[in-house]
């Protein structure tokens, strides 16, 4: 078993249900447990070497790069309907990223 995939799927599988929970329950501290676990999940994207491992960082900025400014725009300018908007973009970009990983984890059971 490879600990270190199952860490950084682990990260990326919390992102998503944190953001499914923001979502639920629209409350900052929800929003800031979603943007940091998906911080994680993306340094520990960048030492990943496998098939799509330039899909899979993707994926994950553009999810950080959805949550940073939906936690600007819950907190700061205070308009939630943004900030659920940006939100509902970094939930597709985490489902497209966790597509990736199966895709890339069938991929790899094939090779054995």
């Amino acid at each position: 078993m490879d600990w270190g995939k199952v860490i950084y799927v682990f990260f990326s599988l919390m992102s998503l249900t944190s953001i499914a929970g923001f979502l639920y329950e629209h409350t900052a501290a929800a929003l800031f447990v979603a943007a940091s676990l998906n911080l994680v999940s993306t340094f520990l994207k960048i030492g990943v070497r496998n098939l799509l491992s330039a899909e899979l960082l993707a994926s994950s900025l553009v999810a950080d790069l959805h949550l940073i400014p939906a936690f600007v725009y819950l907190e700061i300018i205070g308009n939630l309907e943004w900030a659920i908007a940006l939100t509902i973009g970094a939930l597709i970009a985490n489902i497209f990223s966790m597509g990736l990983v199966y895709i890339e984890s069938s991929k790899s059971h094939e090779e054995y």
